[in-house]
């Protein structure tokens, strides 16, 4: 099935660049495109895509921010940005975003971002999630009550490095399928509510150096 994408970008040359390299792609295509908050939620609303990649700072009183908040539970909101700031990113994620993209992150990671958003992952730019992570003075966590397996430390250290399940997939020769299952036993058994959790746990625990 082809992936129907919403743009909501102010600057047109980007808008341009990225209709390109989505339109490109086999299972994907551009329906739209917005250049303010207010026109992509109109929009988005009207033609029902499968995923909007909202830039952050538009004009019209309606950011990316807001357009997350507003869409994320009718469709999947992947934020695309040229600003690096950790407060963007959890209030993006907060509201829902299935994604957090740095412009500057190119091409493969856009299209990567979009499959993982309708996969049901959510991507975050690997400079952003390993910033953040840098950022967390955790102490060592305690020893887990059920240790993981060598599969799932394997996977577990591939999503702190921001990888999805299909690379993680293709990277190990496993289905899809099978690492959303290893996946969904490693945040139970590390305490984590989403992959980011388990990447805070994989370079606490020193699995990630």
């Amino acid at each position: 099935m082809t992936t129907r994408i919403l743009l909501a970008d102010d600057q047109e040359d980007v808008r341009i660049g990225f209709r390109l390299i989505l339109n490109a792609q086999p299972d994907m295509t551009v329906v739209g495109e917005a250049s303010d908050g207010t026109r992509a939620i109109e929009l988005a609303r009207h033609l029902t895509p499968d995923v909007v990649l909202a830039d952050i700072r538009m004009p019209g009183g309606v950011d990316g921010l807001e357009v997350t908040r507003r869409l994320a539970a009718e469709t999947r909101v992947i934020v695309v940005t040229t600003f690096d700031l950790d407060e963007y990113v959890h209030t993006a994620l907060g509201h829902g975003a299935c994604g957090f993209l740095l412009k500057r992150s190119g091409p493969a990671l856009l299209v990567e971002a979009v499959r993982a958003a309708m996969a049901g992952d959510t991507l975050i730019s690997p400079q952003v999630t390993v910033r953040l992570l840098k950022a967390l003075n955790h102490r060592p966590p305690p020893p887990l009550d059920d240790p993981l397996t060598t599969r799932e430390l394997e996977i577990a250290r591939l999503v702190a490095r921001g990888h999805t399940n299909a690379r993680i997939a293709a990277e190990l020769t496993i289905s899809a399928g099978t690492v959303k299952t290893h996946v969904a036993h490693i945040q139970r058994k590390v305490g984590a509510a989403n992959r980011v959790g388990i990447a805070a746990w994989a370079w606490s625990s020193g699995q990630v150096t």
